[in-house]
């Protein structure tokens, strides 16, 4: 294995030993109170000169013993999509998403997406395994997570204090043809809106066989802003 390889090969959390995460000190943010009828409504764009856009709607439809059951609807972009997620509770992930909006992944070990409470400082890390129906292979996720502090950001929705978090991932779906994704995301988490309002995705991929002279290539140059969202009462 040449080192371009190795480094390819090196899990999330390897790399993330320098990792910075912007911010000022504060509190811990405590996990959400999730009820049936909970809405967010995101604006997002993907791509550079003429990104593509469409608008992804979150709604928490049952939450009992089974977990917290959300129905994601995307529209716009090209197609329009609707799927579910199950949480075993709030911000640990049965089924959903990691990587791809229109995905659905049945991890092995539930995906922590947010370690509650989130404390300034903390770090997490993760190596997710999920059985791809398309090929009959596992697909895994390295995924490393540290909190930053708190910030204030604007979105479509308002005004935010938010936490903020930056996320390390290795994507390898045994694609034939490239090396595993390597992802960083960025994401503002605020207690008043009980999710993320905004998250920049950054991710890139080589493709195998072009030895020394591959190149980095784009798969991910993501803006993902909250736009409205609604909270069910007690």
């Amino acid at each position: 294995m040449d080192r371009r390889a190795f480094m390819l090969a090196t899990p999330a959390a390897v790399l993330a030993g320098c990792v910075s995460v912007p911010g000022d000190p504060g509190p811990p943010a405590p996990a959400p109170v999730f009820r049936v009828g909970d809405r967010w409504v995101y604006r997002c764009a993907d791509g550079f000169r003429m990104p593509v856009t469409w608008v992804e709607t979150q709604e928490v439809v049952a939450v009992g013993a089974q977990g917290i059951d959300v129905r994601i609807s995307l529209r716009g972009g090209g197609g329009d999509y609707d799927r579910m997620e199950r949480l075993v509770s709030p911000g640990v992930v049965r089924s959903g998403a990691v990587y791809d909006p229109v995905e659905t992944r049945q991890f092995e070990e539930p995906l922590i997406r947010y370690q509650f409470p989130l404390t300034p400082g903390a770090s997490w890390s993760q190596n997710l395994r999920n059985l791809d129906p398309a090929n009959g292979l596992v697909s895994t996720v390295n995924r490393f997570v540290r909190v930053g502090g708190w910030q204030q950001v604007s979105v479509p929705a308002g005004t935010f204090d938010a936490i903020v978090m930056r996320i390390l991932m290795s994507v390898d779906d045994n694609h034939p043809f490239r090396f595993p994704t390597n992802a960083n995301y960025v994401v503002w988490w605020s207690p008043q809106a009980g999710a993320a309002v905004r998250e920049t995705r950054v991710a890139t991929y080589r493709e195998r066989g072009d030895g020394r002279e591959a190149i980095e290539i784009r798969a991910q140059n993501t803006t993902i802003e909250l736009e409205s969202f609604a909270r069910a009462p007690a």
